[in-house]
């Protein structure tokens, strides 16, 4: 109870930072990233932002997922099994997406080597599309292409929603949702706090 309500109260004064991030958050020289933060939502869907953590007695089962990467190699919830995993759903022509793209590599930097992995659910370009943002914006970490079947995509919309992109997810180190990110993440501090949170639940 008592982790729980310092939890809900350091996410609160995060929430509060990010915002005022996203106020005063310097002009980027891309432009379609620049009309995101000028209120365009042109050629994308996003939901407001929003940020839950779900209590472990209250996650669903284990996601099973499975899909080939942008490079051609195979990767499932096989291969990061009993990791903290970050599953991104994102898209090239997304703007918030592009916003977010550093924020999501830095906390992948921090935390890569305690047990987390991060991956990538590419929901409508091709590989190269897809390879080509992530050398543009600085990307290491590998990302699924979904847009063909829709399977992996699928996969986790059955225990969480994925209506709007980009939707951030955190899994446990038994493959459940731990804990969701709706829309951009303006800045590393709360998915950082999340992925901290999840991996202390199994030290």
């Amino acid at each position: 109870m008592f982790r729980a309500a310092r939890s809900a109260r350091r996410l609160t004064a995060l929430l509060g930072a990010a915002a005022l991030a996203l106020t005063l958050a310097a002009c980027s020289p891309d432009p379609v990233a620049e009309d995101y933060r000028e209120g365009s939502d042109k050629g994308y869907i996003s939901g407001p932002f929003q940020v839950q953590e779900i209590p472990e007695a209250d996650r669903g089962e284990p996601v099973v997922w499975a899909g080939v990467t942008d490079t051609g190699e195979e990767l499932s919830s096989e291969d990061v099994a009993g990791d903290v995993v970050v599953v991104n759903f994102w898209y090239a022509q997304c703007p918030p997406c592009r916003v977010e793209a550093a924020h999501l590599e830095s906390v992948w930097q921090d935390y890569r080597d305690e047990g987390v992995s991060f991956v990538g659910v590419n929901t409508i370009d091709q590989a190269d599309q897809s390879r080509s943002f992530a050398e543009k914006w600085g990307v290491t970490y590998p990302s699924v292409i979904d847009a063909n079947d829709g399977d992996v995509k699928l996969a986790f919309a059955a225990v969480s929603p994925i209506s709007a992109t980009p939707v951030t997810l955190v899994l446990d180190a038994q493959g459940r949702v731990a804990a969701r990110i709706l829309g951009a993440i303006d800045g590393p501090s709360i998915l950082a706090t999340l992925v901290k949170d999840t991996l202390e639940e199994s030290a």
